[in-house]
């Protein structure tokens, strides 16, 4: 039996959507990868359950690594911050490869159990260099989701407009009519 993924925003990045195991349930903090079965989740969520395990270790390792990457995107370029995620990047590297397809590349770890952690650090490097004013936090006060913004003119405020997006309106509205 599939467990369903209970987050309230998937698709994203993998570095954000390893940010995004934790979310906002009417006011209790929720986490996915409080065990196993929610690492096997999140590993399937995003394309990774077969190339990893959703063990124990991985599952301490990727918490490392999501732990790490919440640090640095709360303070960018904290040199703690920095540090902890260049230390998960440690235990993986990229390897040039040749195949009868041509040029390609291939990651290479020192423990498979860093993989997926490894795997979202390295995502957040690309992003980096793609984009970093596009890594964006909901605006929304009591939202802890993250997004990159692929809006056309990068304005984009809420992880979902269907769900903090209407609250911040229904909020302001109400706000306006208890004044009158």
């Amino acid at each position: 039996m599939t467990v369903p993924d209970p987050r309230p925003l998937v698709g994203e990045p993998v570095s954000l959507d390893l940010l995004n195991t934790r979310w906002m349930l009417d006011g209790a903090r929720q986490d996915l990868l409080t065990d196993t079965e929610g690492l096997a989740v999140w590993l399937r969520a995003n394309g990774l359950d077969e190339r990893f395990t959703a063990d124990a270790a991985t599952l301490r390792h990727t918490l490392v690594a999501r732990d790490a990457l919440s640090g640095l995107v709360d303070r960018p370029g904290d040199p703690a911050a920095t540090a902890r995620v260049d230390a998960v990047l440690g235990h993986g590297r990229i390897r040039a490869t040749l195949t009868a397809e041509g040029p390609g590349e291939r990651p290479e770890f020192t423990d498979l159990t860093w993989g997926p952690g490894w795997t979202a650090a390295r995502d957040y490097l690309d992003l980096l260099l793609t984009a970093p004013d596009r890594i964006r936090s909901c605006a929304h006060d009591a939202c802890i989701l993250h997004f990159f913004d692929t809006s056309r003119n990068g304005t984009r405020r809420w992880c979902s407009m269907a769900v903090c997006g209407n609250r911040a309106k229904a909020s302001r509205h109400y706000a306006r009519t208890k004044e009158n």
